[in-house]
């Protein structure tokens, strides 16, 4: 961790689960810190805490390309650079595809895809300078399509694809770019996943205690971007998920359906 020390981070969606552990961690090193989020009240933890730490918050909603603007030119205000972007900022949904307001799968292509790009943006001058490093905090269902979460595993797969071709064209730049796939973690983003009317769902059937912690979660996060991985895979599940899925696709669809089914109905 000593690596993110005196480094200017930017992480969006610093408010909640792994972006607020991510902020959290990143203080106790040594960085400075600019974060947003869409309620800025949720970033009353930091005052409570970190009132003498050098960090910033935002209230931006990034599915907004002014806002996304508006925000990494106010951390450069603050802190003259960028040399790291984590674009964190995320939301799930739970609906089979047939029953989905349209509306629902573009509020989560905006959230996921676009508020990425929009940041990555307006900071890649700065970065381009420091020779940073651009990460996102994708997903297995960027790698795999998951049912019930269409718009998330297409909002994924468009964020890697981006992603790559992004690191193909600064690959002699100096910047890094990555993306990190977690597993399921314990955090919000299932309780504020949107079901097929785009509300938020509320409720999780998942065992949360059973799951990684959003603070493990987040450490193998900056460990990956120290190490500047190309990407990372963060546990053996999602591991075995991606090369079953490369190498005998009609398998995984077999095992996907059969974890996601039970007595014929979704997991949501």
């Amino acid at each position: 961790m000593e690596w993110f020390k005196h480094k200017v981070v930017v992480v969006t969606g610093g408010s909640d689960g792994i972006g607020k552990a991510l902020v959290e961690l990143l203080l106790n090193a040594g960085a400075k810190v600019s974060t947003c989020g869409r309620n800025p009240d949720k970033f009353g933890y930091l005052k409570a805490n970190y009132h003498n730490y050098p960090v910033i918050t935002f209230a931006a909603d990034v599915s907004k390309e002014e806002d996304c603007k508006r925000f990494i030119e106010e951390t450069v205000a603050a802190f003259g650079k960028i040399d790291v972007l984590i674009n964190n900022a995320g939301i799930s949904m739970r609906a089979l595809f047939q029953e989905t307001e349209m509306q629902t799968l573009k509020q989560v292509m905006d959230i996921n895809f676009w508020g990425s790009v929009y940041c990555a943006k307006y900071a890649l001058p700065y970065l381009l300078k420091q020779k940073g490093v651009i990460a996102g905090i994708s997903s297995i269902a960027g790698y795999r399509g998951l049912p019930g979460r269409t718009g998330y595993s297409a909002s994924k797969f468009a964020l890697q694809g981006w992603l790559e071709s992004l690191r193909t064209e600064l690959l002699e730049t100096g910047v890094h770019v990555m993306w990190v796939c977690p597993n399921f973690t314990a955090s919000n983003i299932r309780n504020t996943a949107l079901n097929k009317d785009g509300k938020q769902q509320g409720e999780t059937p998942l065992d949360e205690d059973a799951l990684m912690t959003a603070p493990d979660c987040a450490l193998q996060i900056l460990d990956a971007i120290e190490k500047k991985k190309r990407t990372a895979v963060l546990t053996f599940n999602g591991k075995r998920t991606v090369w079953i899925n490369k190498l005998f696709p009609a398998w995984a669809d077999r095992l996907v359906h059969r974890f996601f089914y039970r007595k014929g109905e979704l997991i949501r």
